[in-house]
Order: C-alpha cells, then sequence, then structure tokens
C-alpha cells in the first residue's frame, strides 16, 4: 500500500497509552523496564509497560518476539535470542509519535471471523474518542491474517475485517471518504519463524497471534 503522508503526521492514540482493548502504542522495554526499544511495547509516563482492560501488555505493530519481555509475554521470551544491548535512543527520536496503532484481531474478531466482538466495539469506541479534536485527513485501516489458509481466503478474511472496522468507525460519525480500508492476508508476519508447524493446532494458532491484526494509521494536522 502506497504510504499515506500529510504535513505533521500524528496519530492521536500517543496520548493516551493505557486505552484500549487489544490495542498498542510504540514504546516499547526491555526486562529492567529502562526505555530502550520505542516500538516494542506501550509504556505509560513513568517508563512503565502499559496493559489493556483486561491486563495483557500492549504490543505496537513493529513488535517482534525476539522483543518479548516475561512479564508480558513469558513463553516467546523463553525463545527469544538474547540480543546485543541497543543503541541509546536520542531523546529527540524518543518522543517521535508512532505512524499507526495496532488492534490485536483476536480482540477485535473471534478467530476466523470477521464480526466485532464486544470487545472489539468497546476498543474501536474508545479509539473514536481519542481521536476527537484532532483535524486529520484519513484513517487507514489494513487487515492482515496469520498464514493458516489458503492465500487468498486469508486476503479476503483480512479485508472483511478492515471493512468492519470501517463501518464501525462510520456508524461512530467519521465520514466514509476518510476511511481507506485494505487487507494484505497473511503478509508481513510479524512473527517471523518463531512459529513451527502447519496444522491448524491450539499452539499453532495461539503462537501466530500476533500475525493477527488490524493496523490503523491516522494522518492530519493539528
Amino acid at each position: 500500500m502506497k504510504k499515506i503522508s500529510a504535513k505533521n503526521t500524528l496519530i492521536g492514540m500517543v496520548l493516551i497509552p493505557a486505552m484500549f482493548s487489544g490495542a498498542v502504542l510504540a514504546q516499547g522495554i526491555d526486562q529492567d523496564r529502562s526505555v530502550k526499544k520505542p516500538e516494542a511495547y506501550g509504556v505509560d509516563d513513568r517508563g512503565v509497560v502499559a496493559r489493556n482492560t483486561t491486563g495483557l501488555c500492549w504490543h505496537t505493530g513493529y513488535w517482534t518476539p525476539a522483543m518479548a519481555i516475561p512479564e508480558c509475554d513469558p513463553d516467546l521470551a523463553k525463545k527469544a535470542e538474547v540480543a546485543s544491548a541497543p543503541a541509546e535512543v536520542p531523546a529527540a527520536a524518543a518522543k517521535t509519535a508512532p505512524e499507526k496503532i495496532t488492534f490485536s484481531a483476536d480482540a477485535l474478531f473471534d478467530f476466523d471471523r470477521a464480526t466485532l466482538k464486544p470487545n472489539g466495539i468497546q476498543a474501536l469506541n474508545e479509539f473514536v474518542s481519542a481521536i476527537q479534536g484532532i483535524k486529520y485527513d484519513l484513517i487507514i485501516a489494513v487487515g492482515y491474517a496469520d498464514r493458516i489458509g489458503s492465500d487468498d481466503y486469508n486476503k479476503n478474511l483480512s479485508v472483511r475485517r478492515a471493512e468492519s472496522v470501517k463501518a464501525h468507525l462510520v456508524s461512530r460519525g467519521i465520514e466514509p471518504s476518510r476511511v481507506f480500508v485494505d487487507g494484505k492476508g497473511e503478509a508481513n508476519p510479524v512473527t517471523g519463524n518463531s512459529c513451527v508447524g502447519e496444522k491448524k493446532t491450539k499452539a499453532l494458532i495461539d503462537c501466530l497471534a500476533p500475525d493477527r491484526r488490524v493496523e490503523i494509521e491516522v494522518a492530519g494536522t493539528k
């Protein structure tokens, strides 16, 4: 998808890192909670990892299993390779607003479905509230699926999920012409090669959960 740009691109949700169920903001932490990976986990203004209403940590769209921390993703953290300490993030870079918000598809929908769950509706309602007062030009909702199933099926499912998100945003007063949707199917998996197997087992479904997501980008000006 061609990147949408606008003057002073911003994301409304950077101001409220603890509101979205299944959603995350870019600001990661390592195991000692030092801010070192600005794209992995959402943190509050104290530098403490942010959690949603069900107590789960929030991943950003840049999160990968290699960035997993024991307090949030214990199973993945055990598999993560020990990486060398990253370079210190300049203060200016740490304050840069993220470009997109990632909602877990499992938080929005049942597995293999495109109908919003009550928790998904609540998360999107909070999203709409968060962008009130922002003069935005465009909202882009992009759906992704895991690799279970055929390419065509996953592409169709990701599109239907993005369209469900758009339909709800429109029902909350957002102009239809300002919401663009796309579906990428199983493209760009964030789990990489960390999930082994091809059969649709519970273990594989759980492992591939981060790949099932809907990314929402808000472009506009203050």
